[in-house]
């Protein structure tokens, strides 16, 4: 298979071109389960350019011809109160894209898409979907629109008026892509395409998101935002691991040590699924180009 650029990548430098909005399109038409067409890009959070990439993350906002708003994050390190930064991220777009005066019916809707590359919260499936919903504590029902309601926001759910929330747990999807949902998956996940994919979106990601399209600038800069990734994961680990250390004992500090060498095991499979040689994957995650081409052979 070839070797197709991260998608975190291609969202700064690349999805921001027109052009390329299909790639885009693709993934939220298959996520959502609707047709979606982006009429234009937003300004979102600035995006972190400095040397070290600092935070590791990368978002952007797009708005689809219904006029709704499309929040789509990639986060790469852990953060342990992730679920708190969706709800301020679509909050805040609630507020902002509201005029002063306006009425209440003028709130947009907001859809936040989470693509997350590490283990957040504690759950088996590897794409979770949430929305608000007003229960009858008495009887169990759900609250209903009027038919009114219903005709003037020209919806059918009271879920509909309120931000949606799509976590994609890409690290926990671990087999065969049988679904266009899964197809992307295993993209966000290995970089690779699945042969003979169909989901929507993918054929526009196998044109333009290969790896040797890239100059030669282009590429160093791409192996090093991997490289950075690698560094900050494993620097949050190795504080974590200190942190912990002081009060605790022998064998649970083992335990995090073995739990820190599945970490890079993971980290280098990824980056072999990138491309990359084995050893720049040496040089990222601290393995030995012996202990790397273990990892090979198991993939």
């Amino acid at each position: 298979m070839e070797n197709y650029i991260r998608f975190d990548w291609a969202m700064k430098r690349l999805l921001r071109n027109k052009a390329n909005y299909a790639v885009l399109e693709g993934l939220l038409t298959t996520l959502l389960e609707e047709k979606v067409t982006i009429h234009k890009l937003l300004e979102s959070e600035s995006n972190q350019e400095d040397e070290f990439d600092k935070y590791n993350r990368v978002d952007m906002l797009a708005e689809n011809s219904k006029g709704e708003l499309v929040l789509i994050e990639v986060q790469n390190n852990n953060e342990y109160a992730y679920f708190q930064r969706m709800l301020f991220g679509a909050s805040k777009l609630v507020t902002e894209y509201i005029n002063r005066g306006e009425g209440y019916e003028k709130v947009r809707k907001v859809y936040s898409v989470n693509i997350v590359y590490f283990s957040l919260g504690h759950g088996k499936d590897f794409v979770y979907h949430g929305k608000t919903e007003f229960v009858g504590i008495h009887n169990g029902d759900v609250l209903e629109l009027s038919p009114f309601q219903k005709q003037t926001f020209k919806v059918d759910k009271v879920s509909q008026l309120y931000p949606e929330y799509y976590i994609l747990k890409v690290n926990d999807f671990n087999r065969v892509a049988k679904t266009p949902l899964e197809e992307w998956i295993y993209y966000l996940n290995t970089g690779n395409v699945p042969e003979n994919a169909t989901a929507p979106g993918l054929d526009t990601v196998k044109e333009q998101l290969k790896l040797d399209r890239m100059n030669r600038e282009e590429l160093r800069a791409y192996y090093k935002h991997l490289d950075n990734i690698v560094i900050l994961r494993d620097n949050i680990m190795t504080e974590r691991a200190e942190g912990r250390a002081e009060g605790r004992a022998e064998g649970r500090a083992e335990g995090r040590a073995e739990g820190r060498a599945e970490e890079k095991t993971a980290i280098a499979r990824n980056l072999k699924a990138l491309g990359l040689t084995t050893a720049q994957i040496a040089q990222a995650t601290g393995l030995t180009e012996d202990e790397i081409r273990r990892i090979e052979q198991t993939i």
